[in-house]
């Protein structure tokens, strides 16, 4: 007896080989995916956890702004004026004593460049009762102005720092002075040894 076997019609295929390949494949995706799920879900948990500290903390800043409402209403009778006054005068005189005209001249000199020189300075009080310095210095060219600008932005003691204005004076228009606002900030083993 003889048999025919035609292989082009029905070529042989190794199914074996095939299923470890792609079944190894979609093994490795589906535990990829698992991860990536477990992933998602505990990010999502750890965000609900945040919403509700976010509430806790919200519901903590309206009861603290109730608090000190109420406080301002106290303070604002006509009773309790006089009080409010003096205590205002009396905590503006102890923000003032604490500045330290010293310290701040030691941390500008750490950053001031040598081709610029400080005109004046004028310490005051913003509505965030922090310490503003307008200062106007004066040097040889606008450049030095604008690095000390980017050298106080990148100094811990000085924040929010702008060149207000800029003006050029003297013979031949040869100086450059230039009006900086900045909030100063001394450090904290200074305040506290005061």
């Amino acid at each position: 007896m003889r048999v025919d076997i035609n292989l082009a019609t029905r070529p042989y295929e190794d199914a074996r080989e095939f299923w470890t390949r792609w079944g190894l494949a979609v093994g490795v995706l589906v535990l990829l995916t698992l991860a990536l799920i477990t992933v998602a879900a505990h990010g999502w948990v750890n965000a609900g956890r945040d919403r509700q500290s976010i509430r806790q903390l919200q519901q903590q800043i309206a009861q603290l702004d109730s608090q000190r409402a109420d406080a301002q209403a106290y303070l604002d009778l006509p009773a309790n004026r006089s009080t409010r006054d003096q205590s205002q005068f009396l905590n503006g005189l102890i923000q003032r004593k604490a500045f330290c005209w010293t310290q701040v001249f030691a941390d500008l000199e750490r950053v001031m460049p040598a081709n610029l020189h400080v005109v004046s300075l004028k310490p005051q009080l913003n509505e965030e009762n922090q310490l503003l310095l307008d200062m106007n210095v004066a040097g040889d060219t606008r450049a030095g102005a604008l690095d000390l600008v980017h050298r106080m932005e990148g100094s811990p003691h000085f924040q929010g720092t702008q060149l207000v204005g800029e003006d050029q004076r003297g013979e031949n228009l040869a100086t450059v002075a230039a009006e900086i606002v900045a909030v100063y900030v001394p450090d904290q083993a200074e305040r506290s040894g005061k």
